[in-house]
């Protein structure tokens, strides 16, 4: 199972995920350009020394992580889909893919990618923080696919 944030830019958000993903066994993708440089000080307390456990591949861009993931499902995740996450049937080599805190991700690659999910949440509310997110739709594609223990 693969996660994929796209041009993440809060470093806490970032480290904390890679964590989880260090904890799960999650391979994660990391989709250029970061708002943050990964020496920043606010990255480096949360991440310790989850590095080193972390199966980490940066691509300098989307195209690139494109072609190096063609054979692979990617999975949106966005506040704008119809479909809800625990519907969707995960598959063991999906990509999960979150887009950016700030600004998601571009219209394009919401027009280019089939299968969209989202949590749902009270109308009131606009999103979740991406590591909770994250944590949520990791936690189902591993139990679906009996890799959770």
């Amino acid at each position: 199972m693969h996660i994929a944030l796209y041009k993440p830019d809060i470093p806490q958000n970032t480290a904390a995920i890679i964590r989880l993903c260090a904890c799960l066994n999650l391979k994660i993708h990391i989709i250029e350009p970061c708002g943050f440089d990964l020496n920043d000080s606010r990255f480096k307390r949360v991440v310790m020394d989850y590095l080193g456990f972390s199966k980490i591949f940066r691509h300098k861009d989307y195209n690139e992580f494109l072609k190096k993931n063609k054979k692979k499902r990617i999975i949106l995740m966005t506040t704008k889909a119809t479909n809800y996450y625990h519907k969707f049937k995960f598959k063991k080599d999906d990509i999960l893919l979150f887009g950016r805190e700030s600004a998601g991700v571009p219209e394009s690659l919401h027009i280019s990618i089939e299968n969209k999910i989202k949590i749902p949440m009270n109308k009131k509310t606009r999103s979740l923080n991406v590591a909770m997110s994250v944590a949520i739709i990791a936690a189902e594609a591993l139990r679906q696919n009996k890799l959770l223990k």
